[in-house]
């Protein structure tokens, strides 16, 4: 693991280990010169390969000739901001363990550590990757769709970014609450040298691969997104059996009238909008009228999942999903006046119905009136009968 330059008589050592460490002495006539070689090692836990909220562990050492100084170490993170490492016990100095903070995502890179002693004199940096694998996405994020409408699903996991060398496993889930039973849609691995298959697994569930999605891209599309769409898509990274996820939690809005169809002339509607999950508090539903005043408009209450209207009047009309005063997603309902005859048929209809009413109670009265006569004269018979049956006399006339 050495060589000796014979023009400028440098000694090279390759692959230098802690044990290389020592005094190094070049003689020449009668010359002389010795050289000491302070040598040391840094590693780190899980070969620097990490997930998220993982806590890695920094091991340095040190081997020289003399004693072995108390090191002052400084540690910078990939964005060179000081990290304060807590430092475990040492029985020696020639064996310094630091425990790190949890990790990210972003903090991924080439870390620098920083070794200082004044006696001897030793000033030194010494890099060392970090590689924290997991998404670029947020832990957790909701999304809003409405009924009909299309739309994308995404993770980016940061392998490619990261270049991460060795290869993992991952899955996508869905489920349509906490507490229900998880369907897997698709799985898929990334080989170590970044290629990446993905084999779908639900058949049931409508949803599509796009074939132009970006690289080191997770994606799936609902074309037509329906009410019972709506849940959590989570998607999960493995490797070496340890597991990192993203979840995405979509929420779809719908909009619909009770009764169906169109308002007819004196009659009243009601338009309901209605989410598939609770909104966050920062969130709400609101109607509103088109070309309309304030006094049209009707929200919903903190954490409901719908809100409603009553209508009496042609007109078009917006549901707005509204988060942080931001629009989100909106649904319209255009709501229709009733041709003028639909509102004779209605009319005649409620008349005629009226009618009918009054007729069968008439009715009624009159059965009940008839039928109460032929009691009371049933009763009068059959008191007459007994009371002949008791005297056994006739009376004629002469």
């Amino acid at each position: 693991r050495s060589e000796i330059n014979p023009n400028s008589k440098h000694l090279k050592l390759f692959d230098l280990r802690l044990s290389d460490a020592g005094i190094y002495t070049c003689e020449y006539d009668s010359h002389t010169v010795s050289i000491s070689l302070h040598v040391f090692e840094l590693t780190i836990s899980l070969d620097g390969h990490f997930l998220p909220n993982e806590v890695p562990e920094l091991t340095l050492m040190q081997n020289s000739s003399h004693h072995q100084p108390n090191l002052i170490i400084t540690l910078f993170n990939s964005k060179n901001n000081r990290v304060i490492p807590k430092l475990l016990q040492s029985k020696t100095p020639q064996k310094y363990i630091m425990k790190l903070k949890q990790l990210e995502a972003a903090d991924s890179g080439m870390w620098m550590c920083h070794v200082r002693s004044d006696s001897p004199l030793i000033n030194q940096n010494i890099s060392f990757d970090v590689k924290v694998l997991g998404f670029q996405n947020p832990d957790f994020e909701r999304k809003y769709a409405t009924v009909d409408s299309t739309v994308v699903l995404s993770w980016h996991p940061n392998f490619q970014k990261i270049k991460w060398k060795k290869g993992f496993t991952g899955q996508l889930k869905w489920k349509q609450q906490e507490s229900a039973i998880a369907h897997e849609l698709l799985d898929f691995n990334v080989t170590a040298g970044e290629k990446q298959h993905e084999t779908k697994k639900s058949s049931h569930f409508q949803f599509e691969i796009p074939g132009s999605k970006p690289k080191s891209t997770i994606e799936v599309k609902l074309p037509k997104v329906h009410f019972n769409h709506s849940g959590q898509y989570q998607c999960q990274l493995a490797y070496n059996r340890r597991y990192v996820q993203s979840k995405i939690e979509l929420v779809v809005m719908k909009v619909s009238a009770n009764p169906v169809g169109p308002l007819p002339r004196g009659a009243k509607m009601t338009l309901i909008c209605q989410v598939s999950s609770p909104l966050p508090s920062n969130a709400h539903l609101c109607w509103e009228r088109v070309n309309g005043t304030q006094m049209d408009n009707k929200k919903s209450k903190q954490h409901e999942v719908k809100v409603e209207v009553n209508v009496s009047a042609a007109g078009l009309w917006n549901c707005h999903l509204i988060e942080d005063n931001e629009r989100k997603i909106s649904l319209n309902y255009a709501v229709e006046e009733a041709p003028v005859w639909i509102s004779y048929v209605v009319i005649g209809a409620s008349i005629g119905g009226s009618v009918l009413v009054f007729g069968l109670a008439c009715l009624c009265i009159i059965s009940s009136i008839s039928w109460q006569r032929r009691r009371q004269r049933a009763k009068r018979m059959a008191r007459a009968r007994q009371y002949l049956l008791e005297n056994k006399t006739c009376q004629c006339q002469q």
